[in-house]
């Protein structure tokens, strides 16, 4: 809502509240102090003019931009006119009093859409330490950093934009922004985003994004953009709301002809209004937006939240989707003779001393390898490291074309579908140590849980060997497996389900998924570890690299599409049941007033039915990862 329709509405309540002690005065004068006075009807007759005017204006308004909220200002309006013309001016007061009530506590109740949306966005409404070029600490607000600033941050403080850490250790508090429990620990290199809490000790952080344009400005936008959200038959109606305006004029002139009762005929014209029908998708959909949010799950649209509850096939990628994206240790093959334990040592000391990522890997293996007294070191690139000890010890470490380069014979390669490396002392081999792209540890639980909700066709696209995608398929259950495509190859293979008939649910996170995430029913990006195209080509975003999410993601759809269907017939049908008492006169001598309290009485019954998915909550298992945002 802007800020000249805050004014507006509170215009409105403003004139509401000054009618409502105006009808007061007159009804006590009239049953208290009685008598021919003039001032009970005088008194009506300034309520009914003060709540005239805004109503009728926005009557006007409607029929310049015309929408079922409209529709309802239409009708009210219509009402309105009619009780002052058949000198009814308690009903004249009364139902734009009860309508302006009704319409203020829908916004102040639209599950606290507003709040919610201020709420986060005080979550960067602060000050940070910016460094500046001479190296002093200046404090600024976050609404003037821009791209390329370097911040200092202290424990306690909450970072103010998305960025990369350049240097420092600590502990992140996610839990605001991606539902993260367990803070997240970071260090050099990794990513930061805007809202979360850096929990210990001091970074330095390059900011990425600022504004609109971090993950917490885009979650803003959506539940902005949410509240606007119509489901079909909303928009179906607003399609006839020139007929049904008509339709329900021609009911009130039929009600008043064969009965001659101008209140059953107010009844009807205030029963139809449409308000239920209005809100049921907004609230449905700000409280999922919100709650996806909650979970770590960033929802770029309404229509991808309609979109993902029909998905029924899964095409997925592989490395840093199924896989964790990063080299590990997979096996160790020493040599006869050899200790398994002595030789990752070795290879980790020695894996410490380069940035390459098989040595970072191999380091990672064993991070409290005892330190090696080293001489000389000595990086060879493309092939591995050879160092010299202090007591004179040669030690090589690499491919195996180092080792015969050293005229050393590796011994037999071991059979392995991924990087391995062999470690050599003073001319003799120690073994061999193997690497891998290791699934997720949830990938597979992930799998089975997407086919237990209809996903039961599920692909493995990759541009990787096919060895390596079947060990990954066979460990994840994944048995259709696409491997060794090209981007274009990705695409296709994504249409070719659509043209089976399937809505393929596309999950990726590299450039060369960008183009199938986009063909897709829905496409998912892995979160801070996608690239910058991928994240821009999906339509859902996964906050944390958890592949439970993805089953989050689609029950909460399904959950929210049901209760917009449930809201939508709840309003439909009431709406015809009201009309229906109206028009028989069914509701009393103030059946106007009546059919208001009611109608309104629907509207708040959808809202609180759209409320509950606001307890919707799957935690699931979360599985830490160090840097992984």
């Amino acid at each position: 809502m802007t800020r000249s329709e805050h004014w507006f509405m509170g215009a409105r309540l403003t004139l509401a509240m000054i009618s409502c002690w105006l009808l007061a005065i007159a009804l006590v004068w009239r049953f208290v102090v009685g008598g021919n006075s003039a001032l009970p009807d005088l008194a009506s007759a300034a309520a009914a003019l003060l709540v005239a005017p805004p109503i009728l204006a926005a009557a006007l308004a409607s029929l310049r931009r015309p929408s079922l909220h409209g529709l309802t200002d239409q009708l009210v309006a219509v009402a309105m006119l009619a009780s002052w013309a058949s000198g009814d001016l308690l009903t004249a007061a009364l139902l734009p009093i009860i309508m302006i009530a009704g319409h203020v506590l829908e916004e102040r109740s639209l599950l606290g859409s507003q709040e919610a949306i201020r709420a986060l966005e005080r979550l960067v409404d602060t000050t940070t330490h910016r460094i500046a070029a001479d190296g002093t600490v200046e404090t600024v607000s976050a609404s003037s950093l821009q791209t390329g600033d370097v911040l200092e941050l202290r424990a306690g403080d909450r970072i103010p934009a998305d960025g990369l850490i350049g240097s420092g250790q600590s502990s992140l508090d996610m839990a605001s922004l991606t539902g993260e429990s367990v803070p997240v620990e970071v260090t050099s290199g990794d990513r930061v985003l805007a809202g979360t809490i850096n929990l210990s000790g001091v970074l330095t952080v390059e900011v990425t994004r600022t504004g609109d344009a971090t993950a917490l400005g885009q979650i803003i936008s959506l539940m902005e953009v949410a509240e606007d959200a119509k489901p079909p038959i909303t928009r179906l109606l607003e399609r006839y709301a020139g007929p049904y305006m008509a339709l329900i004029m021609t009911v009130a002139a039929a009600v008043w002809f064969a009965s001659g009762s101008t209140a059953a005929m107010l009844a009807v014209l205030v029963a139809s209004c449409p308000c239920a029908v209005v809100l049921a998708a907004p609230a449905a959909s700000i409280a999922s937006i919100a709650v996806a949010a909650r979970h770590g799950i960033l929802i770029k649209g309404t229509a991808f939240l309609e979109n993902l509850a029909d998905v029924s096939s899964l095409v997925i990628d592989k490395t840093g989707t199924l896989t964790t994206g990063q080299l590990a240790l997979a096996r160790v093959v020493p040599a006869r003779g050899v200790d398994p334990d002595a030789l990752l040592n070795r290879a980790a000391a020695l894996g410490s001393l380069s940035a390459h990522p098989v040595s970072r890997a191999l380091a990672h293996a064993r991070p409290n390898a005892p330190p090696l007294t080293l001489e000389e070191t000595t990086e060879l690139h493309g092939l591995g490291l050879r160092a010299i000890m202090s007591n004179g010890t040669i030690l090589c470490m690499g491919r195996p074309a180092l080792l015969e380069a050293e005229g050393i014979d590796p011994g037999l390669t071991p059979d392995h579908d991924g990087p391995m490396v062999c470690l050599s002392e003073n001319g003799r081999p120690l073994g061999w140590l193997l690497l891998s792209d290791q699934p997720r540890p949830e990938a597979a639980n992930a799998m089975q849980e997407l086919k237990a909700l209809g996903l039961s066709r599920q692909i493995l696209l990759t541009g990787d060997r096919q060895a390596v995608a079947e060990r990954i398929g066979e460990t994840v259950g994944i048995s259709t497996i696409r491997a060794e495509v090209l981007p274009a190859e990705k695409m296709a293979c994504v249409l070719e389900e659509i043209r089976l008939g399937n809505r393929p649910l596309v999950v990726g996170d590299g450039i060369n998924d960008a183009l199938a995430l986009r063909a897709g029913a829905v496409g998912i990006a892995m979160g801070a570890e996608s690239t910058d195209v991928a994240l821009n080509s999906a339509d859902l975003v996964l906050m944390q690299p958890n592949l439970h999410r993805i089953g989050t993601a689609i029950r909460l759809s399904r959950r929210c599409r049901r209760t917009i269907q449930t809201n939508v017939g709840m309003g439909v049908g009431w709406t015809a049941i009201l009309i229906g008492l109206a028009a028989f006169n069914l509701l009393g001598a103030e059946g106007a007033v009546m059919a208001a309290l009611l109608h309104n009485a629907s509207t708040f019954a959808g809202l609180a039915n759209a409320g509950r998915l606001l307890r919707f909550d799957e935690t699931g298992p979360v599985v830490p990862q160090k840097g992984k945002l």
